[in-house]
């Protein structure tokens, strides 16, 4: 298998060199603004009045990808010492409404009427910068990695400075944007960047790019963006400096442990220090995350633990660089182990303090981009928790057309608590190097990963190494891939997120698309699923064979239903239930069968249905699992959903049979695009908790907010309060 193992990352590697072509598309081409302009939608400048210069002629890119777009499009870029000027006027075949799920900046795209504009100002075609307005003027802004291959590889929680009106007609609606150069790294006397514009309308259903792409990659993937040529070489006048203060304040009570803490001030804040035209230094000095939003639960029923994602602004900038190493579950780092912890009596997520955090990230130069992180965390005397520094080091090389190699190393410092030591203790460290190379060939249809990453401790260990081999095949209809994996058994990164390790994993699958020339169905095909993980000490631990057919439908609505038949060796106790009842003995094994069925409807619609439906065998017994999301979006005021999550398992003495539920009732209000309030409720019996979460959120200037925050748990049986709190905090984004 190791041979297997090398060979496969000998052929990621050489196939790299195969997939180079040359861009004969047309470019788009960037006008010397002589003056600056009124930002107000109206497009009545003489340089948007100049009918030259404009790019049109977007093509579909669903429901098809072969004919130019109903509803035309043009898109106008100018820029002068200080700004990037945008315009954009979307047409339309007859009078419609507009849909926006809300007035919130950052609104997820596909619900979205809107234009989308992407800059890869470093023309690498692997990373961007994406700016988006819809037309009611609302703005989103977001950072594009890994060549967009998937949709997670765009993240809106990136914030920064940059300003659009939009204005709605009969015949069309339009947008006025300006973006200023201290905004965007690129490198100083840039005269090109790549480029491509996407929108989407609802009323039609249609989705169209500047830039053709397959239909059968993402929208958002970077692989086809055309050249943008500035009619003079950019560069870069202001002082790219922004500080971040913020003053908070927080009061709490924990009833279980009969602690209060009164009124507490604190001040902090960030700071963004542009290092060079293509570098930032970010820096943070008791940062306060009060304010981030919590996580939406979930009930567990695997043995190993659940990923959430990142949420915290400090943290998002060139994530990338320090969180695309690995595999989702094997990474080596991952920031949420900085400054987090849980609270075992409300299984809710808690910061912990940081003291100060500083991060140095960017582009080198066109082919190097460098990441350098560290961050202290406090010592907690009473709960006897040593303080942690936390120091982060990521490289990554430009190969080939889109491909790149990278190194890793983190390093997990606890500070000494006793007398007479050294600062750090010895005995308490924690660290891991690594290598990736990552495979995108240049039309995007072959992917892949390879990688091994070792860590060190002061103990002796096993096999404390994570290796991995990866290729995926992405055509019109064919998909395939293949995968393996190798944990070793005393692999250990601590600042990772590794939730199973001793285990090797085998993973081919492979589907098939079939587009019909329907006016219901846009797509459809079956999928073949193989996993088998396995061991030295047990032989095999897991398998899993699904088999799925998945339709989608003009209308965006989904449908998969999937037959899935599992095997399971526990190499230690488990309860199924997870609620603390009679726990199934280690080395006892399981085979079981269940049917799968997930739906989700049109989300243009006003009323949104997700729903999953799982039923069969389970371990000793069977179960029936439902877990939905029902959405009522009134207008773009308000967004009414509630998540529901049901799982019912019955099992034979003397394990515990189970019901259990979560239900989670939101309601989102934004009575302006300065003015929001949410509540988010969770009741888990599983974790016996209710969670209350209340945010109000005014946005006083651009990227400056004040934020109200009321948490409170309780006892689901009794309704007797465990924690609460409130919290208040305001930060103001100042450009230097």
């Amino acid at each position: 298998m190791r041979n297997f193992c090398f060979l496969l990352t000998a052929y990621i590697l050489g196939i790299g060199t195969v997939f180079s072509q040359i861009d004969q598309n047309p470019a788009a081409i960037a006008v010397k603004a002589k003056q600056g302009i009124q930002l107000d939608g109206e497009l009545t400048e003489d340089i948007w009045l100049d009918p030259t210069g404009w790019n049109t002629d977007f093509m579909q890119y669903f429901p098809s990808d072969t004919s130019l777009s109903q509803t035309p499009t043009r898109v106008k870029i100018a820029f002068d010492e200080h700004n990037l000027y945008l315009a954009a006027v979307m047409e339309n075949n007859e009078p419609r409404d507009y849909v926006s799920t809300s007035l919130r900046r950052d609104y997820r795209g596909q619900q979205n009427d809107g234009i989308t504009f992407v800059f890869d100002t470093f023309n690498d075609k692997t990373n961007a910068f994406q700016f988006g307005v819809n037309p009611y003027g609302v703005q989103r802004e977001g950072l594009l990695a890994n060549g967009g291959i998937r949709s997670e590889d765009l993240s809106l929680a990136w914030d920064n400075k940059w300003y659009a009106e939009a204005r709605i007609f009969d015949t069309h609606w339009q947008v006025e944007a300006i973006i200023p150069l201290s905004t965007i790294r690129f490198k100083d006397g840039a005269k090109s960047w790549n480029v491509n514009f996407y929108r989407i309308d609802s009323h039609t259903g249609e989705r169209s790019t500047w830039s053709p792409i397959p239909r059968n990659l993402s929208i958002i993937s970077t692989a086809f963006n055309r050249k943008l040529i500035f009619e003079e070489p950019l560069s870069k006048t202001s002082a790219n400096i922004s500080l971040i203060p913020y003053i908070a304040g927080k009061t709490s009570k924990n009833y279980l442990e009969n602690t209060s803490e009164k009124f507490t001030p604190a001040v902090g804040g960030d700071a963004k220090i542009g290092v060079g035209p293509a570098m930032n230094l970010d820096l943070t000095f008791n940062p306060d995350f009060s304010q981030v939003e919590v996580d939406q639960q979930v009930t567990n029923l695997d043995r190993f633990e659940i990923f959430f994602p990142e949420r915290r602004q400090f943290f998002l900038e060139n994530a990338d660089l320090f969180d695309s190493f690995g595999s989702r579950q094997s990474r080596p780092f991952f920031s949420r182990r900085i400054g987090v912890d849980i609270d075992s009596a409300t299984g809710q997520n808690v910061q912990s303090k940081i003291i100060y955090g500083a991060r140095l990230s960017g582009k080198v130069n066109e082919n190097w981009r460098l990441g350098v992180m560290n961050m202290q965390t406090a010592t907690d005397d009473e709960a006897g928790i040593a303080g942690k520094n936390f120091s982060v080091v990521a490289v990554q090389k430009k190969l080939f057309a889109r491909s790149n190699i990278g190194l890793i190393f983190v390093d997990r410092e606890s500070l000494a608590l006793g007398e007479n030591q050294s600062l750090f203790n010895p005995d308490e460290y924690n660290r891991l190097v690594g290598i990736d190379y990552n495979l995108n060939s240049a039309d995007g249809k072959w992917t892949g990963n390879a990688y091994y990453h070792r860590t060190f401790e002061s103990r002796d260990t096993e096999k404390p190494y994570s290796l991995n081999s990866f290729i995926r095949f992405n055509d019109i209809h064919w998909s395939w891939s293949l995968s393996y994996r190798d944990i070793g058994k005393d692999f250990n990164p601590e600042v990772g997120f590794v939730p199973r390790s001793d285990y090797k994993r085998f993973n081919p699958d492979i589907s098939y698309l079939f587009y019909p020339n329907s006016r219901l169905i846009n797509r459809h095909g079956p999928k073949l699923d193989f996993e088998l993980l396995w061991n030295e000490a047990n032989g095999t631990t897991d398998r899993d064979i699904n088999l799925s057919y998945n339709v989608q439908f003009n209308s965006f609505s989904t449908i998969t239903v999937t037959q899935r038949n599992r095997y399971v060796y526990l190499f230690s106790d488990f309860d199924p239930t997870r609620t603390g009842g009679e726990k199934l003995p280690a080395g006892t094994d399981y085979n079981t069968k269940t049917i799968q069925i997930e739906y989700s409807s049109n989300p243009r619609n006003a009323f949104l249905i997700k729903l999953e439906a799982e039923g069969g065998g389970y371990y000793t017994g069977n179960f029936q699992r439902v877990v939905s999301e029902l959405g009522l979006r009134l207008g773009v005021k308000a967004n009414i959903s509630m998540n529901f999550n049901y799982a019912r398992i019955r099992l034979p003495e003397p394990q515990n049979d189970a019901d259990l539920v979560l239900v989670g009732p939101r309601i989102d209000l934004t009575f302006t695009k300065k003015l929001f309030w949410t509540t988010f409720i969770q009741y888990n019996n599983q974790i016996e908790n209710i969670n209350i979460n209340t945010r109000l959120q005014w946005r006083f200037a651009p990227v400056s907010d004040f934020f109200l925050v009321y948490t409170d748990n309780y006892f689901p049986d009794t309704f007797a309060p465990k924690q609460r709190s409130l919290v208040f905090k305001l930060n103001y984004w100042l450009n230097l």
